[in-house]
Formats: structure tokens, sequence, C-alpha cells
């Protein structure tokens, strides 16, 4: 599923910013200057799920992407943006920051992106990158952009005062919408960008709270939970729907992690349900969907059980009903998706509607009517 624009604010100037120590910012610059992406992408610039991460930031960020690195794919291009064959091919386009825009096997580099993060470092661009494995504790990588005089910025290192919730998610007076999901990488996060944006058109003071290291590339602040203490999730979860609300929002959409059902990722999944304590879920599917993405053998239950689920699994001092559908309709025809859309309908009793092929306003309209019930 494949766009947000409230105040933003960018890592600190310091080596291994990201999700730690972050400061309000104005114009969108990189050390004095407009902030311009080359996004390394190596061997994934074609891959949706393993390149969503570049899909997410030319999609959605503020900054401007103006090549793409991959050198399985030069010459060609993504939604009009160059793909080049190096680092050094996409000099002429003059960008200030190299993005690490995939995620990998165990979130670690595979050791030919040294090179690439090489080449960036020597170049004099700066470097962001969202996987576990740090750059900024990287004794090479380091050494490297001090000599060079630019910063490594860590997008999924976790502030260091973490705990567990206090109960100010209960008292906000705000309103939360979690998106959840069926499974992982389906649209999660971009559904929450699109209600955010939908929300905004219509003149509500709306926030989009990033939860992961893409999420956090396009809106500048947020924390990555999954590279939280499993004790501390829910915490951070709190952290960030007080953020959220602390910049002005009276309705927060929060980026859903992986899935309450999956054999591996559930655990983020809660963590993220209790701390930040939505009003209303929506629910992320793709439609046709019948297996655990990567897990063969393990079927995805039917979307009732899956609703249920969530809406037991809920903080029990704020119950929580899922109020729409998003359907990912990316691999239907305009006429299956529509078909698809009412049959799920007719399943589960809730709306549906793809919010990035057919607009947000569907689903927006649903979940505004459960917050107001």
């Amino acid at each position: 599923m494949g766009n947000t624009d409230p105040e933003r604010i960018v890592p600190s100037a310091v080596p291994g910013g990201g999700g730690a120590g972050l400061r309000p910012a104005g114009a969108a610059t990189d050390q004095g200057r407009e902030k311009r992406y080359l996004i390394l992408a190596e061997g994934k610039s074609g891959d949706p799920h393993y390149g969503k991460t570049m899909r997410g930031v030319v999609a959605y960020s503020p900054h401007p992407t103006v090549a793409i690195v991959d050198s399985e794919r030069p010459g060609e291009s993504h939604e009009g943006i160059p793909v080049v064959a190096s680092v050094q091919d996409g000099l002429q386009y003059d960008p200030t920051t190299a993005l690490v825009g995939v995620a990998t096997q165990g979130g670690r580099f595979p050791p030919a992106w040294r090179d690439l993060l090489r080449a960036s470092i020597e170049a004099g661009l700066d470097v962001e990158s969202g996987l576990h494995e740090f750059v900024s504790e990287d004794e090479e990588l380091t050494e490297l952009a001090d000599r060079h005089g630019v910063e490594l910025r860590d997008l999924r290192r976790p502030p260091a005062d973490l705990s567990v919730p206090t109960g100010e998610n209960l008292r906000l007076s705000a309103k939360t919408v979690l998106t959840v999901g069926s499974d992982c990488a389906i649209g999660k996060k971009t559904v929450a960008i699109e209600l955010d944006r939908e929300a905004q058109r219509r003149g509500l003071k709306s926030v989009f709270v990033p939860t992961g290291q893409t999420g956090i590339a396009i809106a500048g602040w947020g924390i990555a939970v999954d590279a939280v203490v499993a004790d501390f999730i829910a915490g951070a979860a709190e952290r960030l729907v007080v953020e959220g609300a602390g910049r002005g929002g009276e309705l927060l959409f929060v980026e859903g992690q992986g899935a309450l059902s999956h054999p591996a990722y559930s655990g983020v999944t809660l963590g993220l349900m209790h701390g930040s304590a939505p009003h209303a879920y929506v629910l992320c599917h793709v439609a046709g969907a019948t297996e655990t993405e990567g897990y063969p053998g393990y079927p995805l239950p039917p979307l009732p059980e899956v609703i249920e689920l969530h809406e037991l699994a809920s903080l029990p001092l704020r119950p929580a009903r899922v109020a729409a559908i998003a359907l990912n309709t990316r691999d239907l025809v305009e006429e299956e998706a529509h078909a698809a859309a009412a049959a799920l309908e007719a399943e589960t009793g809730l709306p549906v509607d793809d919010p990035v092929r057919f607009g947000a306003g569907k689903v927006l309209d649903a979940v505004l009517t459960v917050l107001q019930s």
C-alpha cells in the first residue's frame, strides 16, 4: 500500500541521533543545507517488501529523493527518480544524505554494503540507517565520518531512559487510533499516514505517530519500538502518544508494528496496543492473503477472529473496537478490488476500503464514527 506534514523535528546533530535526543527544527535542512536523499537500495529497489523503507520515504518524506543506488537496475527509475549504479554516479544529483533504504535479514549489513557506506561517507554525505546494526557504533565508519566531517544517524536507536507506562496515556484528551494487521509489512504505516493526511485535509488537528525506522525517516521523530527492550515497549508507546499530543495532535494515528497472531512479531504489537491505549483500531489486510508471509504452513486466522482477538486483547481500562478494515488491493485490478472489499464487508460487518488506491475518506469516516460513539 502505498504520503505527513505536521511540524517536523530532525535527529539531533550528534552521531547516533535518530530516536534518541530529538531537537525541534524549522526548515528541512542538513547542517544548514536542504536535505536531499541518495537512497541506498542495492538489490532491493524493485522489491516492495525488502525495499519498503525506500518506497515509504519516496512517497511521503518532505525531503526530496534525488537518486537511488542499485547496481542491478542502473538507467531505470522509480516514481521518476533515477536509479544509478553507484554512490559516485549519484553525486551528480547533489545529495546531502545517504539513506539506507532496505530491510535486511536480521537487520544487519551484508558485507558488500560496507563499500556503499564507506563510499557515501568519503563523498561527504551524512548517513542515516534504520537497521539494527548501528553505524554510529562501527569504529571504522565513525573514524571515517570524523575525517570527512559527516554525521552518522541511527534511526532505530531507542532513548536510553525508557521505562514502563505511567498511566499518562489514559489521561490524554487526544483520541488515539492504532493501525494493526493480519500480518507484517502489509501497509500499517502507510494507512496511518493516509488517514492523518485525510484528517488534516478536513481541518482536524491530526498527527502521525511513527514507531518504526521508516516512519521516523519520514516524520523526523519517533521511537523504533522493535529495538526497545520488551519490558519497555508499552512505555515507549505511551511516550510517543504523549509526544504526539504535545505536538498539537487531538487525533493521533499510531503506526502499527508486527501482527498479534504472527509467530515471530506478536510481542511488539501487544506492547503497542497497551502502551498507546487506542480508542479504535484500523485493521490492515492484504486481499486474498491466507498464510503468514515467510512462514509456510502458518495460516492467517479468519478476519472475524482477528478482529475479536484485538478487541479482547485491548488494555482493560481502554477497550477499543476495530472501526474499519484497510484492504491492500495491490495485486488486483480495480473491479476485483471493489469486489474484494464488498465481500469482506459482508463477512465482517465493517466498512472496508483501500485508502491508498481509493482515498482514505471512507475509512476515516468509520474511525470518526467509532470515536464519537
